[in-house]
């Protein structure tokens, strides 16, 4: 299973990231490319426990979240087209600066290597094991990116 934590896995993630430009259009959803790159790093930003943040579970994610985290990151297979997402993710703004964003996104995604936030409890999942939070950030990674054409 693909993770976050794998070296070569978050390489060719770097590597896609680079290859980003404004040209890119997405594929499907609403976001533009700046857009889906703050997205990203305020999602990682959140994920490593950067800011600080109020970790805490929605009464629908304590019904249902452990079993929709263990459909998603059961297997290799994508995330599906179109999933929603938590209102504190959406990006409001339409312009930004593109290579800050994605040198953002790339520094975020090297500290992995050395992931630490026992704090964090997932929006709609709850208190997750690293390792699924390293499938998870693999994948929700591997999204956007597809959601790109990268």
């Amino acid at each position: 299973m693909k993770t976050i934590f794998n070296k070569n896995n978050r390489e060719d993630l770097i590597y896609r990231i680079r290859r980003i430009n404004q040209d890119n259009k997405a594929e499907w959803g609403k976001m533009n490319v700046i857009q889906m790159l703050m997205h990203n790093t305020y999602w990682n930003g959140w994920i490593l426990g950067k800011d600080k943040y109020r970790y805490k579970q929605t009464f629908l994610g304590k019904i249902f979240g452990k079993i929709a985290l263990k459909k998603m990151i059961k297997d290799e297979k994508p995330f599906d087209k179109n999933i929603p997402t938590s209102a504190q993710f959406k990006v409001k703004e339409l312009k930004g600066d593109l290579e800050a964003e994605k040198s953002k996104w790339i520094s975020l995604l090297g500290e992995y290597e050395n992931y630490s936030n026992p704090d964090f409890i997932h929006d709609f999942f709850g208190k997750m094991t690293k390792e699924q939070i390293g499938i998870l950030v693999y994948k929700h990674t591997d999204h956007h990116l597809r959601q790109f054409g990268v």
